[in-house]
């Protein structure tokens, strides 16, 4: 709405700012205007007793086995320190809705409540509850967008570079996505995300400083036409930076471009160095790769890389190993950082239980599922997932089975953390023990979830 107009809700006289962009003093205003009108009316009616929500997944999206957990601890962390300012009470009032009552208890707000999530890391797939929050109804309420934003987009990212790291068949995926990426806080949760799924490392220097993932970066077709000719480019970037020197080879023509490097890296090895590798960005990368393969290795440089990039996704990986290409690596960008072929997750919030029991929602299509929760895991002999068990959270789960549902949030305080480097740990063991047919990136089979006895029948009572 136009400043103004009176059936929108902007306060007269304020701005935006031209670069606007969320941080720690205003993400508790990520919040959709229903949250906060029902939030008021809650505390109005004297109806803040203690709430669950579930955070789940209705469906995988198109051609997809399996969903990677991811997005967790950056969830958790803003509950944590989620507070709403002076300025945001000011914007709020202004809007002419809210009653001071709710103002001056959000002058106060502190997310004081419990929460229970599957681990970053770790394969669920629908209908698992991938996080619980057990809370006060209005905390609990007051969440709802801002978990989902953040959760629904690492999920899909992470999901989606699992898959393309599978079908590298154990050669480097790198993150090659924030220029397309949208926004820049997407860029840095991409990067996140598609790390814990068993990306080497990403081109996107902020989120290597914040979350310390490798960062790996060459350089740009405009680099080598800045320099009179291809040769002198590849010996000033060779120079400048002898320990990563990975040379872009097809401005020009592929094999020239290769010809220049060796002449480079043979120049290098008479200084005590070594030519990291090549990149290819265009054209033919399978028959391109082999060809400069075999002149790499005919000239003695079969230590040096070969690193393919442009408009790659998991489908182009396997196409080009299937026919032969030499890859040590691969960059993709716009496909990861957008999930291109499923660009959304469908994860809810729902209510699944309060101070007067449990709770359903009985929509056509959107039916939920009562009470909080357990996922129960059983293996085979081979520890390969065999079937997972939705239960409610008291039922014993079958024997030998695991729990996925764990602690992760007291009282508002996040309970240990587990370091990146772990999560990035747990997604690789967990990527490996998938049978192959959950694998596929087409025409994989679905795994099978089940419920438990006592959750089917509550869900029976509950409809009748």
């Amino acid at each position: 709405m136009s400043e103004g107009d009176p059936n929108g809700q902007t306060v007269p006289g304020e701005r935006s700012p031209g670069f606007g962009y969320v941080t720690p003093s205003n993400v508790a205003m990520l919040v959709d205007l229903y949250e906060l009108a029902m939030a008021d009316s809650y505390l109005r009616n004297g109806m803040n007793g203690r709430a669950t929500f579930a955070l789940f997944v209705r469906s995988l999206p198109p051609n997809r086995a399996f969903l990677v957990s991811a997005g967790i601890d950056t969830a958790l962390a803003c509950l944590e320190t989620l507070r709403f300012e002076d300025e945001a009470i000011r914007y709020l009032r202004g809007l002419r809705l809210f009653s001071e009552q709710f103002l001056e208890y959000l002058r106060g707000f502190r997310f004081t409540g419990d929460a229970r999530a599957i681990p970053e890391g770790e394969v669920f797939f629908p209908p698992e509850p991938l996080l619980e929050i057990s809370a006060p109804r209005i905390e609990a309420q007051i969440v709802e967008t801002l978990l989902l934003n953040t959760l629904n987009f690492q999920v899909m990212v992470a999901s989606k570079a699992a898959r393309a790291v599978l079908a590298a068949r154990g050669r480097g995926v790198v993150d090659f996505s924030p220029r397309r990426d949208h926004g820049a806080d997407a860029a840095l949760k991409a990067a996140r995300a598609a790390y814990i799924a068993g990306c080497t490392g990403t081109s996107n220097v902020l989120a290597g400083m914040l979350y310390g993932i490798p960062v790996v970066g060459t350089m740009a077709h405009s680099y080598i036409m800045s320099f009179s000719d291809e040769l002198e480019a590849f010996r000033a970037f060779a120079r400048d930076f002898p320990t990563n020197a990975v040379l872009l080879i097809d401005t020009y023509d592929t094999m020239q471009g290769v010809a220049n490097a060796i002449t480079v890296g043979r120049e290098m090895a008479s200084a005590g160095a070594r030519l990291r590798g090549v990149r290819i960005d265009s054209g033919d990368l399978t028959a391109q790769s082999r060809a400069v393969r075999a002149a790499l290795d005919a000239a003695g440089m079969r230590e040096a890389q070969i690193f393919l990039s442009g408009d790659l996704n998991e489908y182009r990986i396997a196409e080009m190993l299937a026919q032969g290409a030499a890859a040590d690596a691969f960059g993709v960008g716009t496909e990861l950082g957008t999930s291109a072929d499923a660009p959304s997750v469908g994860g809810v919030y729902k209510l699944v239980e309060d101070e007067k029991g449990y709770r359903v929602k009985l929509s056509t299509g959107k039916a939920t599922l009562p009470g909080r929760k357990q996922v129960w895991r059983s293996t085979d002999p081979n520890g390969q997932p065999s079937g997972d068990l939705i239960a409610l959270h008291d039922e014993p789960g079958p024997p030998g089975s695991i729990p996925l549902l764990v602690h992760v949030m007291k009282a508002g305080v996040r309970l240990l953390s587990d370091p990146l480097c772990e999560i990035r740990g747990r997604c690789t063991e967990r990527l490996a023990s998938l049978p192959e047919e959950l694998c596929r990136l087409e025409d994989a089979v679905a795994y099978h979830v089940a419920l438990s006895p006592g959750l089917a029948a509550l869900r029976e009572r509950m409809r009748s």
